[in-house]
């Protein structure tokens, strides 16, 4: 039985048009997970600390971006580790067993019927709260915040402070990336810890897997959407995190307007 919630929902009162989401907000592992203690699906804490367990500073972006939005947020409360909520159902890499470099002893006897429990405990609830929360309006736009690991194993660093990823749905996508790559404050920011600004478009990978989060509750609803990829490196404080919540807001704000829809 899942003794925690499988997701928070933040201000869902709130008036705005956007749904602010966090498929990565959280590296805990339940109890039913892994009765053996620790959170840890049998890693070392050095590896649930890392990228490969959660999105390191984008819960606190993303509760950040919905207030300033004024508009709700939903958040996963289960690492990717468990059971990753951005892939669809059947995609091979729902649990992993190994994820750049380390191999997940708690997934090593993960097989069909466990996969199932964890649908059903955890990716299902989830998905289930989210398409109500988008049902919310008929014009909700999906704000989905992500972010990267500023360097893979055995791979070189990657220059973005920000990636924008997307299908084939670019109403909202085009318009921000022109309007991220123009702005004096990004480019300002950017200068300050010694780069030049530089915007993902479609980086540090490709925006679409089939059933991922973006696909199945906005690309086949029509809904208009845009997925937000911050560097790790860049929101690693809560200071950070509410800072380049600052930044992007506006921005954010000033295109949707812009579009017209």
């Amino acid at each position: 039985m899942t003794q925690t919630p499988p997701f928070e929902i933040i201000g869902q009162s709130r008036k705005g048009r956007w749904l602010v989401t966090c498929d990565h907000a959280s590296n805990y592992v339940p109890d039913d997970i892994w009765p053996e203690g620790g959170e840890s699906l049998g890693l070392p804490s050095a590896d649930m600390s890392r990228h490969i367990a959660y999105d390191i500073g984008a819960r606190g972006v993303a509760l950040a971006l919905a207030q300033h939005l004024d508009s709700p947020a939903i958040l996963s409360r289960f690492s990717r580790l468990v059971i990753d909520p951005n892939r669809g159902a059947d995609d091979p890499t729902l649990v992993r067993k190994i994820y750049d470099g380390s191999i997940i002893p708690g997934n090593r006897h993960a097989d069909a019927s466990e996969i199932a429990r964890r649908i059903d405990g955890y990716y299902r609830p989830y998905h289930d709260a989210y398409e109500r929360l988008a049902q919310q309006r008929d014009d909700t736009v999906i704000l989905a915040v992500h972010s990267f690991t500023p360097q893979l194993r055995s791979r070189p660093r990657r220059p973005w402070q920000i990636g924008i990823l997307f299908a084939h749905d670019k109403r909202l996508t085009d318009p921000l990336i022109k309007a991220l790559e123009q702005a004096p404050t990004l480019v300002a920011e950017a200068t300050k810890i010694g780069e030049r600004l530089c915007i993902g478009n479609n980086e540090p990978y490709e925006g679409y897997f089939r059933g991922d989060s973006i696909d199945q509750h906005a690309l086949r609803k029509g809904r208009l959407n845009v997925l937000i990829e911050l560097r790790s490196d860049l929101i690693e404080t809560p200071e950070a995190q509410s800072h380049w919540a600052s930044l992007l807001a506006p921005i954010l704000c000033y295109t949707l307007a812009k579009t017209g829809l």
